[in-house]
């Protein structure tokens, strides 16, 4: 698949991250009021990145990806990603964070609008037909 118009680009791909963030707030930050703070990175990275990971794979999408009717496909073949390149993508959301955010301003500037993570585990971000 070639860098086609419907690639989701940034500022959608933003407003996703940011509707999936407000989720894992709502939802873990009462979680780490009432369990006290060593319950942090339970709650905050690890049932967050299993629900990722979740969604990703049975739905194609997280919940904010879902408002913004994109989807994850897999870059070569257009179809759904393995459970392993799945992981693999979560996984290289480090990379894409890690140096100052990079990874994910790159889709910005890629012409298949892709971020680091993307490219690491061979998927793309599209608008459902």
């Amino acid at each position: 698949m070639s860098g086609s118009p419907d690639s989701v680009g940034f500022t959608a791909r933003l407003g996703a991250f940011a509707l999936d963030a407000l989720i894992v707030f709502v939802v873990a930050g009462p979680l780490v009021a009432l369990t006290g703070r060593t319950t942090i990175l339970l709650f905050f990275v690890l049932v967050p990145m299993a629900g990722t990971i979740f969604c990703w794979h049975r739905y194609g999408a997280t919940p904010g990806k879902i408002a913004f009717s994109a989807r994850i496909v897999d870059a070569r073949t257009g179809g759904r990603p393995t459970l392993e390149r799945l992981a693999m993508r979560c996984a290289a959301y480090l990379a894409s964070a890690l140096p100052l955010f990079l990874g994910f301003a790159w889709i910005a500037v890629d012409r298949r609008k892709q971020a680091w993570h993307d490219k690491i585990a061979g998927t793309r971000v599209i608008y459902e037909e």
